[in-house]
């Protein structure tokens, strides 16, 4: 009777176990439909990576008409995020740092500004505003200037006056025509310079997919090439990076642009690549660019209309970029501006004292 016993107590222990590693093989752990997709990496070299963007460089000048959509951020913390309505655009840029830039109303195609830069300067005409007229303006200034201090005592002033804050400033009027110049002339490496390789991963959504897909969520795998300088203090200095998407081979994706202080100026997003002109040389390179300036508070997008009747190549004089005053605008000189507020102490309180003449307003 032991015997017996003994032998049904090891059966059931053998069809336990066997029942566990048949069911161990059905089950299956759900996945949650926001559990986003870790798409698969391909390898690439740095040398490849700066090949690339090599290649980007060839692209001496350009002339094209764009999409324009504009988008003012200059105060989101308030919950005031306004974007702008697709505008038209004529772009030419030519290297070094040339620009002439024209924003259109769509169908009609009437000049909303224009704006220049010949590498040194700039020069904006805004034309048409909010039907007030007061946010007509020429406006010069150099580049290299640091103009927040202008912009942030008048913002401080419009604030804490308790002023419309969206009726004050025109995302117009912090536009620049040299932020689009690094945008759409991709600089070469320089060999002054070392570029360190890293990678990371970046959870985005897949526009490819319906929005309620549940693949739509993904992790994106890409390559960090940052180019590094010696600055003047002898210390390492990123100046810019480079993020090279991995998957389905190796695209330039976005480009980075820092200032001295490491803060960034500048957050380039390339689109899908296409082809540009109809001659066959300038084949996948973005047919959409999207620059955010983080300082400037403001992004725009631009999308070439027909790709096939971009020019590239041509050379074009030094008068193209340099705006000429011929509406009558009233002039705002940044720099003279600038010098101005220098010369005077800022008042101990804004929100009592009057704004002195010295202090910037774009309204």
């Amino acid at each position: 009777m032991e015997f017996v016993r003994s032998s049904l107590r090891k059966s059931g222990i053998l069809l336990l176990l066997s029942a566990s590693v048949l069911l161990s093989g059905c089950l299956r752990v759900k996945q949650s439909s926001d559990t986003p997709r870790l798409l698969k990496a391909e390898d690439s070299t740095r040398a490849e990576m700066l090949n690339e963007v090599n290649r980007f460089a060839r692209v001496g000048s350009l002339r094209a008409r764009m999409y324009l959509k504009f988008e003012d951020n200059s105060f989101a913390e308030f919950g005031n995020k306004e974007v702008y309505r697709s505008a038209d655009g004529e772009i030419v840029v030519q290297r070094p740092a040339k620009i002439f830039m024209k924003v259109q109303v769509p169908v009609l195609h009437s000049d909303v500004a224009q704006l220049t830069s010949d590498g040194t300067s700039f020069r904006v005409a805004i034309l048409k505003d909010d039907g007030s007229g007061k946010l007509k303006k020429f406006i010069k200034g150099t580049n290299a200037a640091d103009y927040s201090r202008l912009q942030k005592r008048f913002d401080e002033y419009e604030i804490k006056g308790g002023k419309e804050v969206k009726a004050s400033v025109n995302a117009l009027a912090n536009l620049r025509p040299q932020h689009f110049t690094d945008a759409m002339l991709v600089g070469p490496t320089d060999d002054k310079h070392s570029y360190v390789l890293s990678t990371t991963y970046q959870p985005e959504e897949d526009t490819t997919q319906q929005k309620k897909s549940p693949l739509r969520n993904v992790i994106r795998p890409y390559y960090l090439l940052d180019e590094v300088k010696t600055g003047a203090d002898g210390a390492p200095q990123v100046t810019r990076r480079f993020w090279f998407d991995r998957v389905g081979g190796m695209r330039l994706a976005r480009l980075q642009i820092f200032d001295k202080n490491a803060e960034i100026e500048s957050d380039i997003v390339y689109g899908l690549q296409g082809n540009l002109t109809n001659t066959g040389e300038y084949n996948n390179l973005p047919l959409e660019i999207i620059v955010t300036r983080p300082k400037e508070h403001y992004s725009m997008r631009l999308k070439y209309q027909s790709p096939e009747d971009v020019t590239i190549g041509k050379t074009y004089p030094d008068r193209a970029f340099l705006l000429e005053n011929s509406w009558g605008l009233e002039e705002l000189d940044l720099d003279k501006k600038l010098a101005e507020l220098t010369a005077h102490q800022a008042p101990a309180s804004p929100s009592s004292t009057p704004l002195p003449n010295s202090a910037v307003r774009l309204n």
